[in-house]
C-alpha cells in the first residue's frame, strides 16, 4: 500500500521517482551574487587601496598629512617608510609612511573634526 505522500511525488514528476535535473542553470543564481558581491564590495575596494598606495608613494617634504591616530602635522623628513613630521612648534615625530590615511591642503581641517573645538 502506497502513502499519501508517495502518490503525490509520483503525480509531481512526470517520470516517477527521477531526481531532479542539475545542470548548468543551478549555478546561475550563485554566479550573478559572486558578481554582484565582486562589483560592489571588492573592486571599489581595490580602486580605493590603489589610489590610498599612490597617495602614499607621492608624499614629499612640507605635506600636510592626517595619521591613522589623528595626528595632524607637516612632512619636515623622509627616510625610507619612516617619515619626521612636525605636529606642534618645537615638536617633531617619527611615524611609518604606511599609518598615513589622508593627504591634506595647507590650510584643511579633516571633516568629521570640523568645527568641533577643544578649548573651553
Amino acid at each position: 500500500m502506497m502513502s499519501i505522500i508517495q502518490v503525490f511525488a509520483m503525480a509531481s514528476s512526470p517520470g516517477g521517482n527521477q531526481p531532479p535535473a542539475m545542470g548548468l542553470g543551478a549555478f546561475v543564481p550563485m554566479l550573478l551574487v559572486f558578481a554582484i558581491f565582486y562589483f560592489m564590495l571588492i573592486r571599489p575596494q581595490q580602486r580605493r587601496e590603489k589610489e590610498r598606495r599612490q597617495m602614499i608613494a607621492n608624499l614629499k617634504v612640507g605635506d600636510k598629512v592626517l595619521f591613522g591616530g589623528g595626528i595632524i602635522g607637516v612632512i619636515t623628513n623622509i627616510k625610507d617608510n619612516i617619515l619626521t613630521v612636525k605636529v606642534a612648534d618645537n615638536v617633531k615625530i617619527e611615524i611609518t609612511r604606511w599609518s598615513v590615511t589622508h593627504l591634506l591642503n595647507k590650510d584643511e581641517i579633516p571633516a568629521d573634526t570640523a568645527g568641533v573645538s577643544c578649548e573651553k
